[in-house]
């Protein structure tokens, strides 16, 4: 099968009619999206952040957006940006000046959630990366991404990860026939 980038995400795109009113998810992988590509903008074009959420909330249909998150990330990114770089370094193996723009914006977009919004799941956090850097970034970013993000989530959480590994061996053990399939 021949793939294009047609079926690719595009925020400008309309909703389908049937598409019904989305989840608190939904509405924040749409929010993530933007702001991945907000932070895009502002890491290549140093633009002002007022400047820049102002263009995204005139190009781009608000409907099915968590807008108090995309203002959140896109505010909190570039507030924590010295903590954020500080945290994603020991997990490169080459220099935050060196990555790829997109991944990088997905990265610190990975990394601020991670450090600041502890109601999320470390797990949402990771796939909402790799699914992002699917959509946005090079033909192999989700896998430099999700590398990057599975040694940077038990730095940052800790304890829910030892929790989380700790529940996956205790199902596994209450139900061995789970393992077999």
């Amino acid at each position: 099968m021949i793939s294009d980038e047609s079926d690719r995400f595009n925020p400008r795109d309309p909703k389908p009619a049937d598409a019904g009113k989305p989840s608190k998810s939904a509405k924040r992988r749409e929010a993530r999206q933007l702001a991945t590509q907000a932070l895009y903008q502002w890491h290549m074009a140093r633009q002002s952040l007022n400047e820049i959420e102002a263009q995204f909330r005139v190009d781009n249909d608000f409907t099915d957006v968590d807008g108090a998150y995309f203002r959140e990330i896109l505010h909190g990114v570039p507030q924590f940006k010295t903590e954020i770089d500080t945290a994603l370094t020991p997990c490169l193996d080459l220099a935050i000046e060196e990555l790829d723009p997109v991944e990088l914006a997905v990265l610190r977009l990975s990394t601020w959630e991670l450090l600041k919004r502890v109601d999320v799941p470390y797990r949402v956090v990771i796939n909402e990366g790799i699914e992002l850097a699917k959509v946005f970034g090079s033909t192999d970013g989700h896998k430099f991404v999700n590398g990057v993000l599975d040694k940077l989530a038990p730095r940052l959480r800790e304890a829910e990860v030892r929790r989380s590994s700790a529940d996956r061996r205790l199902n596994t053990f209450s139900q061995p026939w789970a393992s077999l399939s």
